[in-house]
């Protein structure tokens, strides 16, 4: 997790002190590392429903004339065959196919949504603002929105009767504006644990009415507050990136297997030459996952050895509260990647045995797909 020194309040600071979160500068924002305990706050969205603060992501606003077709040229996916009410995940790439950031597209019937990490806000808000083209309107929306996520097989319980039905029906990745306990918003059916959630996009200014309303409402279904150690486990045992871990300007979606973003189709975006290239070459590397027969945890930076040389780091690591054993993520040589394959991750002098196993890791959540 990348943390920075200045950190602000959220809107919902004061609630994470009042239930004695332990709090940390993350990305800019005062943020809840943990209020109970990760495994705890972990298992309680894998088996009802967390509410998760995550006003530390980035928004971006683009309205006019040629807005799609900019955001289709800046990012890999296929952005204008999108339909209205639909979100897309996607890379968005340098032109040498490296990846600035991996985002989430909403497109509305009058403008486009970009939701990018919270981490790297100025440097994709400065990236993109340097080419944006005339007749397009593009504005960081950041501070102007709080943004809650519930999370669980009971979000859905939680939000009815407090939402608009036609949002409980919301297929994965569809959104739609109305009211969530009485004020306007974004509801969209995404999230970041492989259970099935939404995300609550809203004014500041009604950060009480919708954070109380959900906390009463929540508390018959087993709603708790979850903070960014659960929130991280969670995404892991999905194989879901973590910005500036698994992904950065040195890794390209290719290698990190989200090669499924990457619409060659598209005869112009951002990376493409390079990423086409890489193609038709073949990859040198990829990002696996393993499993440790240990109990050890495997750590960012920790080398990867087989058969008695190094052959790539680990770029994520953790134990896995739903699979109760550690499992990580790294890259290694492309010859490496079968399934059952056998790494050895060093930790200081230990050799810890690993075994390649397919990404996600935890494949019985709630997540609508």
């Amino acid at each position: 997790m990348h943390a920075s020194n200045a950190a602000k309040p959220t809107p919902f600071s004061g609630y994470h002190r009042a239930l004695g979160a332990k709090l940390v500068p993350f990305a800019g924002y005062e943020m809840p590392l943990r209020y109970t305990g990760d495994v705890h706050e972990h298992l309680c969205v894998r088996n009802a429903a967390g509410l998760f603060d995550i006003t530390h992501m980035g928004e971006y606003h683009l309205a006019g004339s040629g807005a799609g077709e900019f955001i289709h040229r800046s990012v890999t996916n296929d952005v204008l065959g999108m339909q209205t009410g639909q979100a897309i995940y996607t890379a968005m790439c340098r032109p040498d196919g490296g990846i600035v950031d991996d985002l989430l597209v909403y497109r509305f019937p009058d403008r486009w949504m970009m939701v990018v990490n919270g981490a790297t806000n100025a440097k994709d808000f400065a990236w993109l603002k340097d080419q944006v083209p005339p007749g397009v309107e593009f504005r960081d929306l950041t501070e102007e929105t709080a943004l809650l996520a519930v999370q669980g097989p009971r979000a859905e319980r939680v939000l009815r009767g407090h939402v608009p039905d036609a949002a409980l029906e919301l297929g994965f990745y569809r959104f739609l504006e109305g009211s969530a306990f009485g004020a306007p918003a974004v509801i969209s059916r995404t999230g970041y644990t492989g259970e099935d959630g939404f995300e609550l996009y809203f004014a500041p200014r009604h950060a009480a009415a919708v954070w109380e309303g959900l906390v009463a409402a929540g508390k018959p279904h087993g709603l708790e507050p979850v903070g960014l150690g659960a929130r991280d486990t969670l995404r892991l045992e999905m194989g879901y990136m973590l910005y500036g871990n698994d992904i950065d300007e040195t890794t390209t979606p290719l290698e990190a297997g989200i090669g499924w973003t990457v619409k060659f189709k598209k005869p112009e975006f951002t990376g493409r030459a390079a990423l086409l290239r890489q193609k038709e070459q073949g990859l040198a590397r990829k990002l696996v996952g393993f499993e440790l027969e240990s109990r050890r945890v495997p750590r960012h930076g920790m080398v990867i050895e087989s058969g008695g040389r190094p052959v790539g780091r680990v770029t994520s690591g953790t134990f896995s509260p739903s699979l109760e054993r550690p499992i990580g993520m790294g890259y290694v040589e492309s010859a490496l990647d079968r399934p059952g394959g056998t790494l050895e991750v060093l930790a200081g002098g230990t050799r810890l045995d690993a075994r390649i196993v397919p990404r996600p890791f935890w494949t019985r959540g709630s997540r609508r797909s």
